[in-house]
């Protein structure tokens, strides 16, 4: 587990109104606990410890996942690289957040956009799921989207570009 991932579920739970929260995966152990002030206080219950751990630990409450990715599927892709001269009409739209990339809300709805949608820079284009929590990610940019980086299910890290949109 990398620091920023750290960092980043602090942030999520720091957000949330959840007041305790544990996580086990691949022998990492992370568990933080909120202060009376609502934010994230280290505390002697608070701890990052390498034990043994099963390989994949769920939250009871939460539903399985309509899609298990495959474990070639869990390995990060490079994106397809861009001729130098066509680079600039392009603009990147990249993962904000470690997480796994959905391109559509559910599993039996289409897909946000695909390859040839016209976007404008508010119109959601796919979800990053981290931690249990769904965001939303924009266009950014209004134009129309030229190639989709990154497949449904895959991880994505922060600041791994997802889309190429070709902008007006």
């Amino acid at each position: 587990m990398k620091i920023q991932e750290i960092r980043e579920i602090i942030k999520l739970v720091d957000g949330s109104s959840i007041e305790e929260f544990s996580y086990e995966f691949e022998g990492v152990k992370v568990k933080m606990k909120k202060s009376g002030s609502g934010k994230v206080q280290p505390s002697a219950s608070s701890s990052i410890q390498t034990s043994p751990a099963p390989k994949a630990v769920e939250a009871p409450s939460a539903p399985a996942p309509a899609k298990e990715p495959k474990a070639e599927e869990l390995v990060s892709e490079e994106a397809p690289e861009i001729p130098a001269d066509n680079e600039s009409e392009y603009h990147k739209i990249l993962s904000p957040m470690v997480g796994t990339f959905y391109e559509s809300p559910s599993p039996d709805e289409d897909a946000y956009v695909q390859v040839g949608t016209k976007v404008t820079a508010d119109q959601v284009v796919c979800i990053v799921e981290a931690m249990k929590l769904f965001n939303e990610i924009e266009a950014e940019v209004d134009g129309e989207i030229a190639e989709i980086l990154v497949k449904d299910g895959q991880l994505v890290e922060y600041g791994q570009p997802l889309f190429l949109v070709k902008a007006n």
